[in-house]
């Protein structure tokens, strides 16, 4: 047999492959490389044999562990339930005062209430509660119904114009056939400012607006009247005149045609600590 050619640099025998006048070498692997190939054969043996891998007509081969992700959903989701029946029944037999005052029942609220506000309320109030045109924030201090937690409670319970026996119910008269556009404009033009000086408009939201939303626009909860002295509008601020004229009346669902009562007191507790609950 020939001697194998070597390269001239190095001294090392080449391969006998060329490439455009490149020779390749004869360099044996790394011994690192080869201990670190050698322990990762090892490694992916023992964990064919110890964790499910090899696919099979019936699924998979389940290793000596059978540990697979719906074992450890399994394993996770007991643990939960573990959890919630420790607060549940305690959590049942408790008034909303109560809840409030006791951090661990409060914490198991707030915390089973994100979820469920995620899933039901989210699509009209937002996902941080802030509310849009047409949707109350809830993260602020002004209450249509009332921000107090039974309050809170109760308006979820029965909804607002939904049709329920005891629903919130409000309506506004629409006063685009009782005024005129002259006194409509007075009338929004002084509610928007409460200027003392707008004296026509005062007049007329004396005489029509203030039996609902109080003398000086400062609202009434158990009519469930806005307050019109804030910052705060529902339907934006430039559109007062429309309201007046023919108001929208938006409806909420009640919510206990579709949530039991645990959960909605869950419920309750939570859009409570959002930051702008009453006491």
């Amino acid at each position: 047999m020939a001697d194998k050619e070597k390269d001239k640099l190095s001294g090392v025998e080449t391969t006998g492959h060329e490439w455009d006048g490149l020779k390749e070498l004869n360099n044996p692997a790394p011994r690192w490389w080869l201990w670190v190939f050698l322990i990762c054969t090892i490694w992916a043996i023992g964990y064919w044999v110890v964790y499910p891998a090899w696919p099979t007509p019936s699924g998979n081969t389940p290793g000596i562990k059978h540990e697979t992700q719906y074992h450890w959903l399994e394993k996770s989701q007991a643990e939960i339930k573990k959890r919630k029946e420790k607060y549940s029944e305690s959590f049942k037999n408790s008034s909303l005062e109560e809840i409030l005052a006791s951090s661990e029942l409060r914490n198991y609220a707030n915390a089973a209430g994100a979820t469920i506000f995620k899933e039901n309320c989210a699509g009209c109030h937002g996902t941080g509660a802030n509310g849009g045109t047409g949707y109350p924030s809830l993260i602020d201090d002004e209450w249509i119904w009332g921000g107090k937690i039974n309050d809170i409670y109760h308006t979820l319970k029965v909804g607002v114009r939904s049709g329920h026996a005891d629903e919130r119910t409000n309506i506004m008269p629409a006063f685009g056939g009782v005024l005129t556009s002259a006194q409509i404009k007075q009338v929004a033009d002084y509610v928007a400012k409460f200027d003392a000086g707008n004296t026509v408009g005062a007049k007329i939201f004396a005489e029509n607006c203030a039996s609902c939303h109080g003398a000086n626009g400062e609202g009434n909860q158990e009519m469930g009247a806005p307050n019109l002295n804030d910052a705060i509008w529902l339907y934006g601020k430039d559109n007062i005149s429309s309201q007046i004229t023919n108001p929208r009346h938006g409806i909420m669902p009640n919510w206990d045609a579709r949530l039991d009562d645990e959960t909605i007191k869950a419920l309750a507790v939570y859009i409570h600590s959002l930051g702008g609950g009453e006491k």
